[in-house]
């Protein structure tokens, strides 16, 4: 048996190829939009891709299952569990088996069997593994997708945070909480590949490290300890990430059925003489680092960064309409990439960021102010201090004085910021509060990043406020 990781760190999210080298097949377990890899790892290891399973109906990223299905033919494994509403809408335009709990299926001499595990989707489940071809009679591990993590389960508030659907969240947790149950009375020896790690939004405190087994899970991880299911409710409920919007959008899109990528529009050159206009009407993201943005750029662009498009970029982008890059035009195919891996398909054009500047279009810019500079207009009330940082971070310790308005949502809630004074953005160190004071910028105000950020205040030995209720320590 072949076992093969696949990690996206943009996403955070963990795919696997299990492949039979008696057989020659192979399955994606959980696979991203971007298929190549996986074709590419089978075709290395001599093995064809005759399947795609999912584990549930992802939020945070665009499924590859659809796209398997299309180029290669792959069986789709999908469940079939949960309420109809949250049934596969294209399952039966492809050979497809819908899953119940207790049912099997082999890949060569690989056995799966599937458990259904609700709780972070009605939908969900898991999968055993069992290596015939070895002679084993046992399982020896499960993929667990969502369900449980490292160190962590996966969340089950989504639905309604997400979705809408009022009231979800509690019962979700109730059925997690028996699922975890279930997952408890596993064999200790059986290792645990989930399909994301730390950074992913499905869940809180998720650990860094790949895999882990059943075992250590049962000892270690903080879900895993309730008897009571009333006191895992509330501990499950509390203080999970912000859900970002665009979940919402990929429960829709991986339910109805991505599109294909053979059949999404080409992606051309924008002369930079038409720049100006379009940002007048569109949102145009310049992709470049911080730092130079602050120096110059082009009025009425916001600026997210490469490294941070698919953590943020889903915030800020109306689906339903046309968004535009400023790059490097040899970046264009990865940055494609990332913005689809979200589901980001309608990018109508791309700016080169050379001819960008040499037509001379940057005219603006921001100031980079340390705390040391800041304090006095902060403390004298001179300026609106924003605090950009998540809820549980902001609780955690702030400056007095601070309006509180999470990046993601920042561009709903502008309308909320006073415009009579200056508005300083800040963050934890200066990275997410640089892509904020683009955005008060676009929207007109007078803007200065906190440099350092949070950080660098307490650093500085400044006063801060713990738990929004407390006195400055």
């Amino acid at each position: 048996m072949l076992l093969k990781y696949f990690y996206d760190d943009s996403l955070a999210h963990a795919s696997y190829l299990v492949g039979c080298q008696k057989s020659g097949e192979a399955i994606v377990i959980d696979p991203g939009r971007d298929v190549v890899p996986y074709l590419d790892a089978a075709k290395a290891n001599g093995l064809r891709v005759i399947g795609a399973a999912e584990t549930h109906i992802h939020a945070d990223f665009v499924s590859g299952a659809r796209e398997l299905a299309d180029r290669v033919g792959a069986t789709l494994y999908l469940s079939d569990e949960g309420p109809s509403e949250w049934k596969y809408e294209y399952a039966d335009r492809y050979e497809t088996r819908l899953l119940h709990d207790g049912d099997t299926f082999f890949v060569g001499k690989v056995r799966f069997e599937v458990l259904h595990t609700p709780g972070h989707t009605p939908e969900s489940i898991s999968y055993l593994l069992t290596d015939e071809g070895s002679g084993a009679n046992v399982p020896m591990g499960i993929f667990s997708g969502d369900f449980v993590f490292v160190g962590s389960v996966g969340r089950p508030d989504l639905l309604e945070t997400a979705a809408g659907i009022v009231g979800s969240a509690e019962f979700g947790a109730q059925q997690l909480f028996q699922s975890v149950h279930r997952f408890r009375d596993l064999p200790g020896h059986l290792q645990v590949w989930p399909a994301h790690g730390a950074g992913s939004a499905c869940g809180k405190g998720l650990g860094a490290i790949p895999s882990s087994t059943v075992g250590y899970e049962r000892l270690f991880n903080p879900a895993l300890q309730y008897d009571d299911e009333k006191s895992f409710v509330a501990y499950i409920l509390a203080d999970q990430p912000e859900t970002p919007f665009y979940f919402a959008m990929m429960k829709r899109v991986n339910k109805v059925g991505p599109e294909l990528t053979r059949n999404l529009p080409a992606v051309g050159h924008v002369p930079a003489s038409e720049l100006a206009a379009t940002a007048a009407k569109h949102l145009v993201i310049d992709t470049g680092a911080a730092a130079e943005y602050a120096e110059s750029h082009v009025p009425g662009t916001i600026n997210v960064p490469a490294s941070n498009l698919v953590q943020w970029a889903g915030f800020f982008v109306d689906y339903d309409e046309p968004v535009f890059l400023v790059t490097d035009e040899g970046a264009v195919p990865a940055q494609l990439r990332s913005l689809r891996s979200i589901g980001i398909d309608n990018v109508g054009g791309y700016f080169d960021a050379g001819e960008v500047t040499a037509a001379g279009l940057k005219s603006e810019s921001y100031p980079s102010l340390t705390p040391a500079e800041l304090k006095p207009d902060i403390e004298g009330g001179d300026v609106t201090l924003v605090d950009v940082r998540a809820t549980t971070e902001f609780n955690e310790g702030h400056i007095a004085g601070a309006e509180h308005h999470f990046l993601g949502t920042l561009l709903r809630e502008i309308q909320l910021i006073r415009t009579d004074k200056p508005v300083v953005a800040q963050c934890l160190a200066g990275g997410r509060s640089a892509i904020a004071a683009s955005v008060l910028q676009r929207a007109g105000f007078d803007v200065i990043n906190m440099k350092g950020g949070y950080r660098a205040w307490v650093d500085e030995g400044y006063s801060v406020v713990r738990d929004t209720a407390s006195s400055a320590v």
